[in-house]
């Protein structure tokens, strides 16, 4: 019967423990370039089985943010070889989450202030962060009005993410990549109905609706293999104003599209991102998702995410609902985590006010278990 604290083969990515360091936007790259702080807060968090990075932007269209790194720049790249470096220095394994926010941006982050992207033009009701460049103060603000991408453009957004891989692992240095096809960004805007309104081979009925995000899975397959790459779900969340109006068969549907494609693993967040695990008037079968993937021939790892404790993860590891599970807020505020989840210690509290944006407080001045007070 596994526990956390046994290892585990995800594809060509061999796990100390099955405890990841879930994708966390902290907006501490200006200019899109991870700083040496950077390198220090991963590295501290090294013991995890798998550290995933937070969202890095393939494309200077695809940031939603401001501060957040991306991955199509020699500059970029240079700043994210420093964190891998730091990171296999501690024996840790980390992989960089992909990330075209799509809809969910503002003029003033996209190229030439153009709209940000979208599968058709349907604002989000959702805000994005944008810091000011005089007083460095962040604030959040409401996404601007998307337009919608023509189906000529398509081939280049399959082609900028397959490059991103290419350069995060031959470049940059990393073990492999995360997909970022969840939350209401880009791939996950295309899957769903609540965002597309298509009529061509993107839009409409399930099998056009996965198109975009499985084209993507196989050309970054192709660019790296498949044992170096994973992809992020959610089914069911509302963040960034998203939703299905029938999720189960779509999922269904999608996890035996990627099955026969040989990932690393499929990274679950169950209910709402950050929020309940259940979502009211979005129930949602994950038995019958993980189901749909194995009886494909899927045999990535599943890992799950959303408001797991020590025992909840045990449980799911125990019973055989999950591989790894991945933790995100209690990584921020207990850089030694895997330790204290192996002793149960309690964790610290974490600061809210310091998620985004800043400097080394509330990043990575966090006391890790020796110091912290008896």
């Amino acid at each position: 019967m596994p526990t956390l604290f046994d290892p585990i083969q995800a594809g060509d990515l061999h796990l100390a423990n099955r405890i990841a360091m879930a994708p966390l936007t902290r907006n501490r790259s200006p200019r899109a370039v991870p700083r040496d702080i950077t390198a220090t807060y991963y590295a501290q968090r090294a013991s995890a089985g798998l550290l995933i990075t937070e969202g890095t932007a393939i494309t200077h269209q695809g940031q939603g943010y401001s501060d957040v790194p991306g991955l199509y720049g020699t500059e970029q790249l240079d700043g994210w070889k420093r964190v891998t470096q730091a990171v296999h220095a501690r024996g840790g394994k980390i992989v960089t989450q992909l990330w075209h926010v799509g809809r969910v941006s503002h003029t003033a982050l996209q190229p030439e202030g153009g709209a940000p992207v979208a599968p058709s033009a349907v604002r989000a009701q959702s805000q994005t962060y944008l810091v000011d460049a005089a007083s460095g103060q962040g604030q959040f603000v409401p996404t601007s009005e998307p337009r919608a991408l023509a189906a000529e453009e398509l081939p280049d957004i399959v082609h900028a993410f397959a490059a991103a891989a290419r350069n995060a692992v031959q470049t940059a240095g990393f073990d492999g990549v995360e997909i970022h096809g969840a939350n209401g960004y880009l791939l996950d805007q295309f899957l769903k109905d609540g965002a597309n309104q298509r009529k061509d081979d993107y839009g409409g009925g399930i099998a056009n609706r996965v198109r975009l995000m499985v084209e993507v899975t196989r050309a970054v397959v192709d660019a790296i293999g498949g044992g170096r790459v994973g992809i992020r779900l959610s089914p069911v969340t509302p963040a960034n104003d998203i939703h299905d109006s029938d999720p189960q068969p779509l999922f269904e549907h999608l996890a035996r599209e990627l099955a026969p494609l040989g990932l690393a693993f499929i990274h679950v967040i169950e209910g709402a991102t950050g929020g309940p695990r259940e979502v009211e008037g979005r129930p949602f079968d994950y038995a019958a998702f993980k189901n749909a993937y194995r009886s494909a021939g899927g045999r990535g790892a599943w890992m799950v995410n959303n408001g797991y404790d020590r025992d909840m993860a045990q449980e799911a590891l125990a019973s055989g609902r999950a591989d790894i599970v991945a933790f995100g807020r209690a990584f921020i505020s207990n850089p030694d985590l895997v330790e204290r989840l192996r002793r149960g210690a309690p964790l610290n509290a974490w600061d809210q006010t310091t998620f985004y944006g800043g400097g080394e407080h509330g990043y990575i001045d966090y006391p890790a278990l020796e110091q912290a007070p008896a």
